[in-house]
């Protein structure tokens, strides 16, 4: 099967847009994130998106990112958090290498933060976001190959364990 080496996926804030970026070096590969893609085609970031388009329409841009991307990337990819939702995505993404990038609410709040410009955990971050994995979690896991935890961890342990996982050599 042609496509991405390695696909990340997982919640916002887990760590898949600088994982990416550890792979891709390692690899000696280029790295693609599907939000960058929706953001430049749409010419404004996620959260306006989301507030003048609304939640819609950024998942028809997503699913677009994401079907180009797959057809088109050979190095590594990172999707959008929500990517998976789309059973249309979950169908493109079987037989390829996925990686669920995993780690606790608190863990999440700590590195998203609860003032960041995340539009879909606007009110009650913490509540928001379990709820968003209740619904995810199980979606991840479908796609994966592999689930790496990323709590206390850096990039360059979790790209390893990735590396391993996948049998993929690195320069």
């Amino acid at each position: 099967m042609t496509g991405p080496a390695v696909i990340l996926v997982g919640p916002m804030g887990s760590g898949k847009t600088t994982v990416a970026g550890e792979l891709a070096t390692r690899l000696g590969l280029p790295v693609r994130d599907t939000d960058a893609d929706v953001v430049e085609r749409a010419g404004k970031p996620v959260s306006e998106i989301f507030l003048d388009e609304g939640e819609p329409h950024f998942r028809e841009l997503e699913r677009e990112a994401v079907r180009a991307a797959l057809a088109e990337h050979t190095g590594v990819l990172a999707l959008g958090g929500g990517a998976v939702l789309a059973a249309e995505t979950r169908r493109l993404l079987a037989g390829h290498p996925v990686v669920f990038l995993e780690m606790g609410v608190a863990e999440a709040v700590r590195r998203v933060g609860l003032d960041a410009p995340r539009p879909l955990l606007m009110i009650n971050p913490r509540q928001q976001w379990r709820a968003l994995m209740e619904e995810r979690r199980p979606l991840y896991a479908e796609v994966a190959r592999h689930i790496v935890n990323t709590e206390d961890r850096t990039p360059g342990e979790v790209a390893e364990e990735i590396l391993e996982a996948l049998e993929l050599k690195h320069t």
